[in-house]
């Protein structure tokens, strides 16, 4: 099983930015991503507490996953969650984020100790080439300045998340460091609603289909495993995935959304697949 959670990690991360839209639709991004941690954090509580886990930790392994929650769930996602309700589309948004594996193997090597290999980089260049070529075409000269400054913000965040999740000294079950870090993300999203935000939330049928699936498929289920995966690979070689997701996700939009899927597209999707393989693949 263990050998396709690369796969069904990049569906599940890829669905994420078809059901972003709808929620924004809907809500304040920061109460929405506020509201979507409180519900993530009671459910690893609960299952912490069947499991009989140990909820109260050490104060500096909480700090380090309360850290790694206000990193993942609010600058990251908070940054995503804004751009796109300030009108960025999804798919430019997916390709800023895309950059995230280039920055990671530039600081994978002095921060991690991680030896970047040849092989790697031509993963890197071959997959951006690929999300790039899926998505660029499409990139117009339209585009809202602080929905791309967000966006920015949020690769910057998620690619630091990365880093620092990897350089943890804790061992925490996967269910207590997640339940930290939901905690960290409602916090700072809190935060954000009485700052830049808005406290508002429809609670439309729209609404929570779009959020139940944020919740179960992807807090509960990909973020679980790309947390399995930083844990248990290089930090250069797991984010090399996200490259797939900018393809996964115009093919999700073109099966969903009616949205046009080209040659390029396709081209670009089986370029970024060969990047990955190569980038990712062991001896």
């Amino acid at each position: 099983m263990i050998k396709f959670f690369p796969i069904i990690f990049v569906i599940l991360w890829s669905s994420a930015f078809i059901t972003t839209k709808p929620i924004t639709d809907y809500s304040d991004p920061f109460s929405a991503l506020a509201f979507r941690f409180l519900i993530v954090a009671l459910g690893f509580l609960i299952y912490s507490i069947y499991k009989r886990e140990k909820i109260l930790i050490k104060k500096k392994f909480a700090l380090e996953a309360l850290t790694s929650g206000i990193l993942f769930h609010g600058i990251y996602l908070g940054g995503v969650f804004f751009s796109v309700s300030k009108g960025l589309p999804t798919g430019i948004v997916a390709l800023i984020v895309t950059l995230q594996p280039i920055l990671t193997n530039i600081l994978a090597s002095p921060l991690l100790n991680e030896k970047i290999t040849s092989k790697q980089w031509i993963g890197v260049i071959l997959g951006f080439s690929g999300a790039f070529l899926v998505l660029g075409f499409d990139v117009g000269t339209d585009l809202t300045k602080i929905g791309v400054i967000s966006a920015f913000v949020a690769l910057i965040s998620v690619t630091s998340a990365t880093i620092w999740q990897k350089k943890l000294s804790n061992n925490l079950p996967l269910s207590i460091s997640n339940m930290y870090q939901a905690i960290g993300g409602c916090l700072f999203n809190i935060l954000l609603i009485f700052t830049i935000g808005n406290l508002y939330i429809d609670f439309s049928l729209t609404f929570m289909i779009a959020m139940g699936h944020q919740i179960i498929l992807i807090s509960f289920g990909a973020f679980t495993i790309l947390m399995f995966m930083i844990k248990r690979n290089s930090a250069s070689k797991t984010v090399t995935l996200f490259f797939l997701v900018p393809p996964t996700t115009a093919l999700m939009a073109f099966v969903f959304l009616n949205e046009k899927l080209n040659s390029y597209d396709l081209l670009g999707f089986f370029i970024a697949s060969v990047g990955v393989y190569i980038a990712t693949k062991t001896k």
